[in-house]
C-alpha cells in the first residue's frame, strides 16, 4: 500500500490513575492491547504503544479513498501510586521521542471520569504535567475526553444537562482546550460503532489544526 493512501495518527492518553486510559486505549485500537483492570493500585507502570488495523472511508486525498490507522500511546497514571512525578515525566518523554519524535504528535488525550467531579486541587498536577510534556502550544492539541459516559445516562442526564453544571474548574479548562472534548461509553452496545464515532470527532479536531502535528523533543 502507497503512502498516499495511508494516514497515521498519533495520539497520546493521559490521566490520572483509574481514570480508563488503558481500557481508552482499547476501544481506540478495537484490541486488549493494553490490561486494564479495577485496582488498588495504579495498574500500567510504562509506556505502550499500540496499533490499530486500517479503517478505510473516513477521510480523502487528492480524490482517492484513505485508510486510516491510529497509533495510541498509553502512559502510567498522574499521581501514581509506586512511581514519582519526575519517573512519570521522564517514562512519558523518552516514549514520545521514541514513537512520535519524527512525526509528531497529533493529539493528546486528557482522560477524565464524567462521573467524578473535576476539583482543582485535584487535577491541577496532571494539567502540569501535560504543560511540560507538550509546551506553550498544549492547549491546541490536547481533547478532553470523558470515560464513563454510561454513568450520565443512568443519572439521567444529557451530555448537555451535565455540561451545563459542571464546576467552573471543569468549564475553565474546557474553553482552555476550545471546547474539544469526547465522551466515551466504553459499555457501549455497540463498541465499534463507538469507535467509528469517536474517530469521526478526531479527524474533526485534527481539520481545524489543518492536519498539523506538535513536534516534540
Amino acid at each position: 500500500m502507497s503512502d498516499d493512501s495511508k494516514m497515521t495518527l498519533n495520539l497520546l492518553l493521559l490521566g490520572k490513575t483509574q481514570n480508563g486510559k488503558s481500557a481508552m486505549g482499547n476501544t481506540l485500537l478495537g484490541s486488549t492491547d493494553f490490561a486494564s483492570c479495577l485496582s488498588p493500585c495504579s495498574v500500567t507502570t510504562s509506556c505502550s504503544l499500540g496499533r490499530s488495523c486500517l479503517i478505510s472511508g473516513f477521510a480523502r486525498r487528492q480524490g482517492g479513498e484513505l485508510n486510516v490507522q491510529l497509533c495510541v500511546l498509553d502512559t502510567p497514571g498522574y499521581p501514581h501510586s509506586s512511581l514519582s512525578r519526575e519517573q512519570v515525566l521522564q517514562e512519558v518523554k523518552s516514549a514520545l521521542v521514541q514513537h512520535f519524535g519524527e512525526k509528531g504528535l497529533h493529539l493528546a488525550f486528557l482522560v477524565l471520569r464524567a462521573d467524578v467531579p473535576l476539583c482543582e486541587e485535584e487535577e491541577d498536577p496532571t494539567i502540569q504535567l501535560l504543560q511540560e510534556l507538550l509546551g506553550p502550544n498544549w492547549k491546541s492539541y490536547t481533547v478532553i475526553l470523558f470515560t464513563h459516559a454510561d454513568q450520565i445516562e443512568e443519572a439521567g442526564f444529557t451530555t448537555e444537562q451535565y455540561l451545563h453544571t459542571a464546576s467552573d474548574t471543569l468549564l475553565k479548562l474546557m474553553q482552555s482546550v476550545q471546547q474539544k472534548y469526547i465522551f466515551v461509553d466504553n459499555h457501549a452496545t455497540s463498541l465499534k460503532q463507538e469507535n467509528l464515532n469517536i474517530l469521526r470527532k478526531i479527524l474533526a479536531f485534527l481539520r481545524q489544526n489543518s492536519y498539523q502535528t506538535l513536534l516534540l523533543k
